[in-house]
Parts: structure tokens; C-alpha cells; sequence
């Protein structure tokens, strides 16, 4: 049986809508750097109608994962 390793990964970026830029910084948990960018697509074209075409990823980072040191 194989474990595969959560990651949390940052996603910096811009939404256009209209003239203007609407900046945003999210986090997801995910496996691979690309699951969590399409997660970011699904998203933002739910909550803002936002078109992919629309979304520019600037950065894409991988951070730690916080674990609470009471959970054992």
C-alpha cells in the first residue's frame, strides 16, 4: 500500500474583471502543485464567474503544512 503526501501550496495571483485587477493569495491542500491550481480554477469560476482566461497565476509555492502537536 502506497501513502501519498499531502502539501499545501499557495497560489499568488490576479482576477480581471473589467478594467480592473482583483489581486487574491489562496491556499489548498493537495498532492500535486497541479491539482491545486485546477481546484483554484474551479473555484474562482464558481464564486466569481471568473473565466479561465481571466485568471493569471503569478506564483505557485509550496509551505508547510502546520500540524497541532496534540493531535497523537
Amino acid at each position: 500500500m502506497v501513502l501519498t503526501e499531502v502539501k499545501r501550496f499557495r497560489i499568488i495571483g490576479e482576477i480581471k474583471k473589467g478594467k480592473t485587477l482583483v489581486p487574491f493569495t489562496v491556499q489548498y491542500d493537495a498532492i500535486r502543485q497541479d491539482h491545486a491550481t485546477q481546484r483554484l480554477y474551479s473555484e474562482m469560476g464558481s464564486r466569481h464567474r471568473a473565466r479561465r482566461f481571466e485568471i493569471m497565476i503569478k506564483s505557485v509555492q509550496e509551505v508547510a503544512v502546520d500540524v497541532p502537536a496534540s493531535d497523537k
